[in-house]
């Protein structure tokens, strides 16, 4: 695919889906909102489709991009006569903001010819735009995410999380699509805009997968090459019911979540049937299960993709979370992350060969107030990676 990047006579040649993927976009968000309810929004699309268009199109066709975005976010307002309410203003402000920076980012990558380092960057904010962090609070629970990309010359990945207040509880989904770089971003804010959707609309988690699987499909039509027939996304999706102790899982072949105990236990939520990941329906037929696990006040839900199980140190021993974790206190799910991504960081000696989503969700204790009390993160000690907690 590199001789197909390189410049000609002043243009620049990218395949023809990159090159077609921001009119899809804004397509695509046009469709989303007109068919969803009004609390939904189909921003992150529009905002995401100048800042793909900038790397490999002209000043003018990224100009254009820009101008339909905007149009698209103050049509779809009037249409749905939210034009006077202060989101249109803060919606439509944002993809202004955007598109003025994906015309100063073009200029950048235009006279600079650092494409490779300039895909990264557009690559990253696009799925900054399309990855937005959930809300601190959600459905009565503590909510904590993070992106952390790879060290510096690395591809942005495909790894996603997203998290939604649902009729059937608290719903959510942490996933790593396979590839990098904007076709993995792609199909991040594919499989975003069908888990928001089927999240509201399914009665089960399985139903939900089941949605999902058909969205990949219909996003491998799209594709050639070996990502028409290869490509699959490792995901959890999960549910928190409203008042019950519990959480819901579906794993389709991710790293299995974690919970932490407020007394600095640590149980693996495993699954008991392992099942292929989302988009390999082919292959066979392994229909869902969900399967229920303890979540009891005062502990914390933690998902994250393979970035951090695939960590290596100096002697390429990998990184273990249920080692590294077991036996510690966070004050939150905020703290939590932190500390993860710190001791990942110096497990790794400062670099990670990928990226890492991260997503917390604690539950608070009842009678406490907001913030419980603040509560030191506990160092291992030393010797401590031989013991599991």
């Amino acid at each position: 695919m590199g001789q197909e990047w390189r410049d000609q006579g002043g243009a620049r040649r990218a395949p023809w889906f990159v090159r077609t993927l921001p009119a899809a976009m804004i397509v695509g968000g046009v469709i989303f909102d007109l068919l969803t309810p009004p609390r939904f929004t189909a921003v992150p699309l529009f905002a995401a489709a100048p800042l793909i268009a900038a790397p490999v199109v002209s000043f003018v066709m990224t100009l254009l991009t820009g101008i339909a975005a905007i149009l698209g976010v103050t049509g779809l307002h009037v249409i749905n006569l939210t034009f006077a309410q202060i989101t249109a203003f803060t919606e439509t402000s944002t993809v202004i903001t955007v598109a003025a920076l994906a015309l100063l980012i073009n200029r950048v990558v235009w006279r600079s010819g650092q494409r490779l380092a300039s895909a990264r960057v557009i690559a990253e904010t696009a799925q900054r735009a399309v990855l937005p962090a959930p809300a601190e609070r959600i459905g009565g629970l503590h909510i904590a995410a993070r992106y952390e990309a790879a060290q510096e010359g690395a591809f942005i990945g495909g790894d996603l999380f997203a998290v939604q207040d649902t009729p059937f509880g608290v719903r959510l989904m942490v996933g790593d699509v396979r590839g990098k770089g904007l076709g993995a971003v792609g199909t991040v804010a594919v499989l975003i805009g069908a888990f928001r959707e089927a999240a509201e609309q399914e009665r089960s988690l399985e139903g939900v997968g089941r949605r999902l699987e058909r969205a990949l499909k219909r996003e491998g039509t799209r594709r050639e090459g070996l990502d028409a027939v290869e490509g699959f996304t490792t995901a959890v999706l999960g549910e928190i019911p409203r008042g019950r102790p519990l959480v819901r899982l579906v794993n389709r072949g991710h790293p299995e979540p974690l919970v932490l105990h407020a007394d600095g236990g640590l149980d693996v939520l495993e699954p008991q049937q392992a099942a292929l990941p989302l988009g390999m329906a082919d292959l066979g037929d392994w229909p869902d299960r969900a399967e229920e696990y303890p979540l009891p006040d005062g502990a914390t839900l933690l998902l994250y993709t393979d970035g951090v199980t695939e960590a290596r140190d100096a002697r390429g021993v990998f990184y273990d979370p249920v080692e590294r974790l077991g036996g510690r206190l966070f004050p939150g799910p905020g703290d939590l992350l932190d500390a993860l991504v710190d001791d990942v960081r110096r497990y790794t000696g400062g670099g990670s060969n990928d990226d890492m989503a991260l997503l917390a969700v604690g539950r608070p204790t009842r009678g406490q107030p907001e913030r419980r009390r603040t509560v030191p993160v506990v160092p291992p000690e030393p010797g401590a990676e031989s013991r599991s907690g």
